[in-house]
């Protein structure tokens, strides 16, 4: 599964400019493709780029997915990213923010509307939406849910708290994250047609597990965006009602607010788990990976001594013990080759 995260995973995040002059050498070398496959290897290869440049984790476990799977969930990594480097690291005012996404929504609309990758093109929409509405007609994925995914996003400009766990799992972890989940299961499919909306429930608890994994480990950085994805709930129940990251006072009862988030997204990694085998076969071994790096990545969040000033991350060598060992000569083939 693949999780909006609220910053980059990789090296460094694009600039705006460089991911505008990527666009249009994409775009370019996709309209001067011979044929509709050959622009969709054109679009891919960029997409299968964002991602190893932004999610070191998703990269590694995506790359157990049978190719024809893994280019299209690449495809789907790049519609959700951009929106969200929008509204996380373009240095803009929340009025160019959601202007941008105004703008990125209308395209998604017009490249709805077209019956080819290369007519999307042709109209003008962005390679990772052409890209994206082919898997999305192809897959027959619901429209409605990427229009939720720009709605969560849209609410990030302008951030409020979220009062209780279900208010903040309804009116934003649905969006970010949920939906996401969901785009993923259209591509993965199940097992057979009576197990696909089992999937989709595994979907909706991995989305949730994965959000709140992101926003535990990123509280000090959301907070540097005005940003508090901390029920007030949780918060009031140990007493802080002010919540002030820096005030190392809070910082006793914070490790205890987290704690408890971490045990709620263990919940939903462990009821994901127990839904593993709706999933076409084909796919388990990378969902699987993914709940074991992602869960281990919640476990030391949880029992971290370092505090919520130091990013955590799960070691190289515990990503590798969360895969299929006959199969790790994919991962420096997949570096090698791009």
């Amino acid at each position: 599964m693949l999780s909006t995260n609220r910053s980059a995973q990789g090296n460094r995040t694009w600039s705006v400019e460089e991911w505008t002059t990527r666009e249009a050498s994409v775009r370019a070398r996709a309209l001067a493709a011979r044929s509709e496959a050959a622009a969709w290897r054109v679009c891919v290869k960029h997409a299968r780029t964002v991602m190893r440049a932004y999610s070191t984790s998703f990269f590694i476990v995506s790359r157990f997915l049978p190719a024809h799977k893994r280019a299209e969930v690449e495809a789907v990594y790049a519609a959700v990213r951009y929106p969200d480097e929008i509204v996380d690291t373009f240095p803009l005012a929340a009025a160019e923010r959601l202007a941008l996404l105004d703008e990125w929504s209308d395209f998604y609309e017009t490249a709805l509307a077209c019956a080819s990758l290369r007519e999307a093109l042709l109209r003008g929409v962005p390679t990772p939406l052409a890209c994206f509405t082919k898997v999305v007609r192809e897959r027959a994925i619901p429209p409605e849910h990427y229009r939720d995914f720009l709605r969560a996003m849209r609410r990030d400009t302008s951030p409020l708290p979220f009062e209780t766990f279900d208010d903040l799992v309804e009116n934003y972890i649905y969006g970010s994250a949920v939906v996401v989940g969901y785009f993923l299961t259209h591509v993965y499919g199940s097992i057979d047609e009576q197990n696909f909306s089992r999937a989709l429930v595994a979907a909706c608890d991995l989305g949730i597990a994965l959000q709140l994994t992101n926003f535990l480990r990123d509280v000090n950085e959301d907070r540097k965006r005005g940003r508090l994805y901390l029920p007030l709930e949780f918060l009031r129940a140990e007493g802080i009602e002010n919540f002030d990251a820096r005030d190392e006072r809070q910082h006793a009862s914070l490790r205890r607010v987290l704690r408890r988030l971490s045990s709620l997204s263990q919940r939903h990694y462990r009821k994901a788990l127990d839904n593993i085998d709706a999933f076409a076969p084909d796919c388990r071994a990378a969902i699987d990976a993914c709940i074991k790096v992602y869960s281990r990545l919640n476990e030391r969040i949880a029992y971290s001594r370092r505090g919520i000033d130091e990013r955590e991350s799960v070691p190289t060598a515990d990503k590798l013990r969360a895969l299929p060992v006959s199969k790790y000569w994919r991962i420096p083939l997949a570096y090698l080759l791009g």
